[in-house]
């Protein structure tokens, strides 16, 4: 089945306008709250908005007429290997920011504010996710189907941040209260961990595409060159 270029396209451009809006708000609310959790949520989303980008770009290369077919699945599967490469970069930056603010004593964060923005931003996400996937199908794009995995990243995230700060909530109102500023830093850590596997397998999965790909390639010289000596 061939990809659908147009509704890719429309895809991705959604995608970037979606990653756009939280990106704004995340960093923006994360900052004047002095989330990092929040913060790490934007920066995920400006991050993939910077990504889509790079996937737009490569999208119009690699649907062009000319040009040998192997170097634009090459692109295709670069692509996505950049992306994995560069979530895992922020992972492990955000891991050590939040090892930081646990050794400097928490961050106190206004855990009704937060709360208000995880509910905003799981349904946002989860609406990107159904028009991404539900469309994707039809696209039938590599491209989009990274887009999607971000996504779905992105959800767990804000589901973690939402679920961290009601923890925190409850913590306040405890003999625990004082441990509640420990709340936003170790969601930081265990969203990293969890995270950093999804884009490892990305790059993986890119690897080895680019692995076959190189093969092929290799193959089909091989037979030309032959067929030519035989000729």
């Amino acid at each position: 089945m061939t990809c659908n270029v147009q509704l890719e396209r429309r895809l991705l451009q959604f995608s970037t306008f979606s990653s756009f809006l939280f990106a704004v708000m995340g960093i923006g609310l994360g900052l004047w709250m002095g989330s990092l959790v929040i913060v790490f949520d934007g920066a995920y989303s400006f991050i993939s908005l910077a990504l889509t980008l790079v996937a737009l770009v490569a999208a119009m290369y690699i649907r062009q007429p000319d040009g040998a077919s192997w170097d634009k699945a090459k692109v295709e599967s670069l692509v996505i290997a950049f992306k994995g490469v560069v979530i895992t970069v922020m992972c492990c930056i955000s891991f050590s920011t939040a090892v930081v603010a646990i050794f400097n004593g928490g961050r106190e964060v206004d855990t009704g504010l937060a709360l208000l923005f995880g509910v905003i931003n799981i349904l946002g996400c989860l609406a990107t996710i159904w028009v991404m996937a539900r469309k994707g199908k039809q696209a039938n794009s590599a491209l989009v189907e990274a887009e999607v995995k971000q996504w779905a990243m992105d959800t767990v995230i804000s589901g973690a941040v939402m679920i961290g700060f009601v923890i925190a909530t409850f913590m306040e109102y405890t003999d625990y209260s004082q441990y509640a500023v420990y709340a936003d830093p170790v969601m930081v850590i265990l969203a990293s961990i969890y995270f950093v596997i999804v884009p490892l397998k990305m790059v993986y999965g890119a690897v080895n595409d680019l692995r076959r790909l190189s093969a092929q390639k290799r193959i089909a010289c091989e037979q030309k060159a032959v067929g030519a000596l035989i000729k």
